[in-house]
């Protein structure tokens, strides 16, 4: 018995109508009224339909008209003037005794050799579960944030009592030394603190650099600068943010330069001035503190005390170069984020220049 033979444009037609109702994806074959040729079988899956009865339905009619929208109208008239075919729209769908799922459609007019015959592919996407995790992950996201805002403010709370402590401690102190390790201590302790101070108040964790050097300087000048003192300290730079936990860092070199120069450069009460300056240029930055009291002399005893190995490990976790200069008058050390430093493909090379800047930094006292 000789198999039947069908002409050319059955063959394609079914070959269409059988690669339709395969796909894995909700589909949707309509001719040029817009109605349905055929649905595949994920579609039925996904919506609760019978592909039978589907056919020769119009697509507004879906669902008792519950797809009747203006977004799929304006989607299928873009569509058959052959006009957005690469858009689509989002569109919600009621159905009876059901959440309202999110849908996502889109409509693309098939080109072939039959000109007369006008069909469209609609494919769709059900969002609905996936939106409502990505609700879920945001409203936990924010939680987390809140909370983590409540943990910096507690956190700051605490370390400012740790400086009390320390900063009460050095008053009672009878020895010199131990006093100067105490109000070193308490400093360093009030840099951190200040940090998660502003963290506690910033939504995204990011760092106004100004607003921090501010506040930073006003801790210390308040705790080291005496009324009788001629001494100001000022910060200048442009407005710029940086991660928290470059801040950190930041605030903590700005802390041992400061001191450092409270300490070094204005002896037997002389006045003078210390200014924090922090610019940005690019991807790059420069924090340069600057005084204009006795500067160093050039034969100097290098002195390597803890403020200045803190200042070299902290640059070097930067990613930064130490460099200090004379100011004429006083004294510039300069920590300098430049591209050289960023080149990842020569890690020895930036090292190199890394330890060839340190030795200068190792002029800064403890």
């Amino acid at each position: 018995m000789s198999a039947e033979k069908h002409s050319p444009e059955d063959v394609a037609l079914s070959l269409t109508l059988a690669i339709v109702t395969s796909s894995p994806e909700p589909l949707l074959l309509l001719d040029g009224q817009l109605t349905i040729i055929a649905a595949s079988t994920s579609f039925c899956s996904v919506f609760g339909a019978n592909a039978a009865q589907l056919t020769g339905q119009p697509l507004y009619a879906l669902d008792d008209g519950e797809w009747d929208s203006t977004q799929l109208r304006s989607l299928m008239v873009a569509t058959m003037s052959g006009e957005g075919t690469l858009d689509a729209r989002d569109i919600d769908v009621q159905r009876p005794q059901q959440q309202v799922r999110h849908l996502i459609v889109q409509a693309r007019r098939l080109v072939y050799l039959d000109l007369e015959q006008t069909r469209i592919l609609v494919a769709v996407s059900d969002v609905t579960d996936a939106r409502a995790d990505m609700t879920l992950k945001e409203e936990a996201a924010r939680g987390n944030r809140v909370l983590l805002q409540e943990v910096r403010h507690r956190v700051a709370n605490s370390l400012q009592i740790i400086a009390s402590v320390l900063l009460r401690n050095a008053r009672t102190t009878t020895s010199e030394e131990t006093r100067g390790h105490l109000q070193n201590a308490h400093h360093r302790v009030m840099s951190v603190a200040a940090l998660e101070r502003l963290l506690s108040t910033s939504e995204d964790g990011d760092i106004e650099v100004h607003a921090y050097f501010t506040r930073l300087c006003e801790s210390i000048s308040a705790s080291m600068i005496g009324e009788v003192d001629q001494i100001s300290l000022t910060v200048e730079g442009g407005d710029g943010v940086v991660e928290a936990r470059v801040s950190v860092s930041l605030g903590l070199i700005v802390t041992e330069l400061v001191i450092n120069a409270l300490k070094h450069a204005f002896p037997d009460g002389r006045p003078g001035k210390i200014t924090v300056d922090y610019n940005f240029h690019g991807p790059n930055w420069i924090l340069c503190v600057r005084d204009d009291g006795v500067g160093m002399p050039l034969t100097a005893p290098v002195r390597t005390g803890l403020g200045a190995s803190i200042v070299a490990a902290l640059a070097g976790q930067l990613n930064a170069l130490v460099e200090v200069t004379p100011a004429h008058p006083g004294t510039q050390v300069s920590i300098k984020h430049t591209r050289i430093a960023l080149v990842e493909d020569e890690p020895e090379a930036a090292s190199e220049l890394l330890t060839a800047a340190r030795p200068a930094s190792s002029a800064i006292g403890s």
